[in-house]
């Protein structure tokens, strides 16, 4: 049985709130010929304020991309540390204990991994499996909890480690005026954040089933354009619509498992946008307050990529967990379009405790 544990979530100490957003693209982009759209666009995100891990006027400077990636090595090597050891703590396991590091990001590129580098700071075992995901942008949270579950069928006993590092702002492209780009510049926040899923024991979402699922010929809908500036994100106008072929795949992955995809316990759903959870909420006739805990990470800290399912999901551990026995759904979508799709039952009562509260007996 895998246990997938409390995650720990970290943001950085620069905000950035909606007003800020809208100001500065009316600033920018004043002649901007779609000006009036992206600006309704950005209002219809959801998004109040979010997290950057450089000050608002150094992150509109393109330094050029071998400067941001220095940023993003030192940055995610500053930051991914606490989370992790807090997501040890709430697991109530040790850097020995672990097996595997499942490490996600799609917002900057380090050879080797940094999972080499938390190795060896953090002390954990030379053997410990180092699994890096690069490219499943967004999806890559629920795709990191597939295969830690999928480890620990395959190694029974074992515990894996995911860590999401995404420093989005770190993408932002001063000179593309496409609207796909403005839109993003006003949805993307950073974070880091980390998980365990044990191989027995502990306190969460005890896993049972996961799969994953490909909207065919939809690859280049979510896009990085590679170019000399480094990343330039795409995004097809179509993407809100996904859900509509999407949730008869949920529903299905439920009712092979015995299950009704509208009537579970809890929903731990990537917040792409408004429209992802609303649409969800119709077309599996659940209620909107299912999604409140994904509804709350876009408000607060805005798409945070690869984390959101592991924020959204800290959020129901603090709100008190969905009782034993519960039925609940994980999902993650992204380039592809990909969805990995994961259920499980709520197994134990209350959240072990973080690194703070351990530092105060």
């Amino acid at each position: 049985m895998a246990i997938l544990c409390k995650p720990a979530v970290a943001v950085p100490e620069n905000v950035v709130t909606l007003q800020d957003t809208l100001d500065l693209t009316e600033r920018l982009h004043a002649g901007h010929p779609q000006l009036a759209l992206i600006l309704r666009l950005i209002r219809n995100t959801g998004v109040r304020k979010r997290h950057i891990v450089q000050p608002l006027d150094r992150t509109l400077k393109h330094p050029g991309l071998a400067e941001r990636n220095r940023i993003y090595a030192a940055e995610s090597r500053k930051r991914t540390p606490a989370v992790i050891l807090d997501a040890l703590a709430s697991a109530e396991l040790t850097t020995d204990d672990v097996d595997a590091i499942i490490y996600v990001s799609c917002t900057g590129f380090l050879m080797p991994s940094l999972t080499a580098w938390l190795i060896n700071e953090l002390g954990f075992r030379s053997n410990t499996r180092q699994i890096p995901i690069a490219q499943l942008g967004c999806a890559a949270g629920g795709a990191a909890i597939n295969r830690a579950h999928d480890f620990c069928r395959a190694y029974p006993g074992s515990n894996v480690l995911i860590v999401s590092c995404e420093l989005c702002s770190l993408c932002y492209q001063p000179t593309d005026v496409g609207v796909g780009n403005l839109l993003s510049a006003g949805l993307f926040g950073d974070a880091v954040a980390a998980a365990v899923v044990r191989g027995s024991g502990g306190v969460g979402v005890s896993l049972e089933r996961n799969s994953s699922h490909l909207i065919p010929h939809t690859e280049d809908w979510i896009s990085y354009a590679v170019r000399s500036t480094g990343f330039h994100f795409q995004l097809d106008r179509r993407v809100p619509g996904t859900m509509e072929p999407m949730a008869p795949v949920l529903r299905a992955l439920a009712t092979a498992h015995g299950w009704d995809a509208g009537d579970l316990g809890f929903y731990i759903v990537h917040a792409g946008g408004p429209r992802i959870l609303d649409d969800l909420s119709k077309f599996l006739g659940v209620h909107p307050d299912a999604f409140r805990h994904s509804r709350a990470t876009l408000t607060e800290y805005g798409n945070i990529a690869s984390a959101v399912v592991l924020d959204a999901l800290a959020r129901l551990f603090d709100d008190g967990g969905a009782g034993a026995g519960a039925t609940g759904l994980i999902a993650g979508f992204g380039p592809g379009i990909t969805a990995e799709m994961a259920l499980g039952t709520w197994a134990g009562g209350a959240a072990g405790p973080g690194v703070d509260e351990l530092l105060r007996t």
